[in-house]
């Protein structure tokens, strides 16, 4: 029996974005580890009574027993599994802060799901159009939760990020047509603007800097319970221009040391960075620009 002080509810997270990390459906692990389907799903919701499961579900699983317990960190090598993992801990935050090339997904239109399925279409990537479909069905699940939680989100956006974001366009490759080029850029172009509109309005209270400053090229997000620290999660996926959901490793710790550093990196740009009306003024000079 597994007794103690664990969080059942948060392996049972876990092992969901572990599976759809590795492409199973509920059947596959069912009949690997001789268990019903209904079973595995009792499993996702945190029901787990016997140590070995997990010990067998970690393997089949491609991780390690320490990370499903969450006291080591979780790697993720395909967007779905990061992504749905990432879903998971918004849901239970209240306080956010987050840093994304060229900005956070949840700040992006509500029409900029069926943007991104069409740069994913025709990137260079090979993947799987159930893969596609899954990333698509999790990303759309992320951002309607949003709007229904409304946890406060502190944004910090590189400015740099920015313009190349409006340079370059909504394309999943360079080589389409200055045609479609063309348009492609202007729909960048309505990004940036509601982009403004969300700093004008403060839409569902999003707080968003923009810096000048040198900004790391990894995207990372922290994610605060009631004032405490209870992740960090660290991301080489795109959801932007020439968008990438599926070579990378990223990795969600609760390390409080990692944390800190984070947030104190996070803090340092956040205190010189433009925002309300500055913000806006630096984001229409630069959409002037182009």
């Amino acid at each position: 029996m597994i007794t103690g002080t664990i969080d059942y509810c948060a392996i049972g997270q876990r092992l969901r974005a572990y599976r759809i990390a590795a492409s199973l459906k509920a059947e596959d692990v069912a009949k690997n580890l001789k268990i019903s389907r209904a079973a595995v799903y009792r499993l996702e919701k945190g029901e787990i009574v016997k140590i070995e499961t997990l010990e067998r579900l970690a393997s089949l699983l491609n991780t390690s027993f320490a990370s499903l317990l969450g006291i080591d960190t979780e790697y993720y090598s395909s967007g779905e599994g990061f992504f749905e993992r990432m879903r998971q801990l918004e849901e239970q935050s209240t306080h956010i802060y987050s840093h994304f090339d060229p900005f956070s997904f949840l700040l992006t239109s509500p029409n900029y799901l069926n943007h991104l399925a069409m740069m994913l279409a025709e990137s260079s990537e090979s993947i799987d159009p159930q893969k596609y479909a899954m990333i698509l069905s999790i990303l759309r699940h992320r951002k309607t939760q949003f709007y229904q939680s409304i946890p406060k989100v502190i944004n910090l956006i590189s400015l740099r990020n920015v313009e190349r974001f409006l340079h370059i366009g909504l394309v999943g490759n360079l080589t389409i047509s200055p045609g479609k080029k063309s348009e492609r850029m202007l729909l960048a172009r309505k990004e940036v603007y509601h982009l403004i509109e969300l700093i004008e309005q403060q839409s569902y209270a999003p707080t968003i800097a923009i810096t000048q400053e040198a900004i790391p090229s990894i995207a990372f997000q922290i994610f605060y319970q009631n004032g405490e620290p209870i992740s960090l999660a660290m991301s080489p996926f795109r959801l932007g221009e020439l968008p990438n959901v599926t070579t990378g490793i990223a990795s969600i710790t609760s390390s409080h040391d990692a944390i800190k550093h984070h947030r104190s990196l996070f803090d340092k740009l956040w205190q010189n960075s433009a925002k309300d009306e500055h913000a806006i003024d630096l984001l229409k000079t630069t959409l002037d620009k182009f």
